[in-house]
């Protein structure tokens, strides 16, 4: 195992897996084989093998007695779900954080980005507003604040504020230039929307989202 550690820690994902595999674990322990469940659950997730990372992940946040590993395995879970579309199975995995006591940024804003999602607007902007409580400097609450506000009219002044101050903070963020450009567009101001998605997509011409946006408001396009 110590082995595949040092590779792990080293990035090297594919050789880290094939070590880990390779251990004989007739004589483990159950913290052993949790420990083992934890890093294969890991590498896969490395590997964009979210099927078998989701195997192992389960069995750590199952049987593990550390939080701390609970709450990085039910983390990675949320990330899963979200990035593979199951957005109800991310919402079930950090309710259950905030149910014992968790509370981040990066908890609250997957939060909110699981039930923009399934389209329960008022639910993100809230999650969204606990992130910023917590910071309100994050980039990712203030852009997805922005977005959200903007996109469903909620209130699409303070949504282009904030997409602001989050291009302001990461101005080659091509997602937080599109929220920008496309809040602008909600809000009627087309020639500040075109200059925001240009740059955007200048920079991510092949991002799904910024090539609809842009085919939507530069017409030229």
């Amino acid at each position: 195992m110590e082995e595949g550690i040092r590779l792990f820690r080293m990035k090297r994902w594919d050789k880290a897996l094939e070590e880990f595999l390779a251990v004989d674990t007739g004589h483990f322990e159950n913290e052993d084989n949790i420990e083992l469940a934890y890093y294969l659950g890991l590498c896969y997730t490395k590997l964009e093998r979210y099927d078998d990372a989701l195997l192992y992940l389960e069995q750590v946040v199952t049987a593990s007695p550390d939080p701390l590993r609970v709450y990085q395995c039910r983390m990675t879970l949320a990330f899963i779900y979200v990035t593979t579309g199951r957005s109800k199975l991310a919402e079930f995995e950090l309710g259950r954080l905030v149910e014992n006591g968790f509370e981040s940024v990066q908890i609250y804003t997957t939060l909110a980005y699981a039930y923009w999602a399934q389209k329960q607007y008022q639910k993100a902007v809230d999650y969204y507003e606990k992130a910023l409580e917590l910071d309100q400097n994050s980039t990712t609450a203030l852009n997805g604040l922005g977005f959200i506000l903007a996109d469903s009219d909620i209130d699409i002044g303070r949504g282009i504020k904030l997409c602001k101050k989050a291009v302001e903070k990461k101005p080659q963020s091509a997602a937080y230039l599109d929220s920008l450009g496309w809040a602008y567009f909600k809000g009627g101001n087309l020639g500040e929307a075109r200059s925001w998605l240009r740059r955007a997509f200048d920079i991510a011409p092949h991002h799904k989202e910024i090539k609809e946006h842009m085919k939507t408001v530069v017409v030229d396009l």
